[in-house]
């Protein structure tokens, strides 16, 4: 078996839950790290986001970025750049579409990152 073989399954989007892909490899390596060191907190952070991933008004650890940082590109189009704090340092960002109810993982690691400093 190759290695895209042992792929997790994610479980499938029902009602109005969001549709939510990785959209680097590093952001995959990083959410794979926070599930082995924060399982619960992870897992709670996929609800959240998968249910409401702009949530109005934001919450404590649901936020959207601010500065350079609100807005990240795809395909040329500018999208809303979000913040899912996992844990103390561990950190979530995230793009959405709202248009295909599709959120981008772009970045997921347990350590603080560099970026926000």
């Amino acid at each position: 078996m190759g290695s895209r073989d042992r792929d997790r399954v994610p479980p499938p989007s029902v009602h109005k839950e969001w549709d939510l892909r990785f959209g680097k490899n590093d952001a995959k390596k990083g959410w794979e790290e926070l599930c082995r060191c924060a399982p619960g907190n992870t897992r709670r952070a996929f609800e959240d986001i998968r249910s409401e991933p702009c949530p109005e008004p934001q919450r404590q650890r649901q936020h959207r970025l601010r500065g350079r940082l609100s807005t990240y590109r795809i395909n040329g189009e500018p999208h809303p750049l979000w913040c899912y704090e996992v844990t103390g340092g561990g950190r979530v960002f995230y793009c959405v579409v709202e248009a295909k109810r599709l959120v981008w993982l772009i970045h997921a690691g347990p350590g603080h990152p560099k970026v926000t400093d």
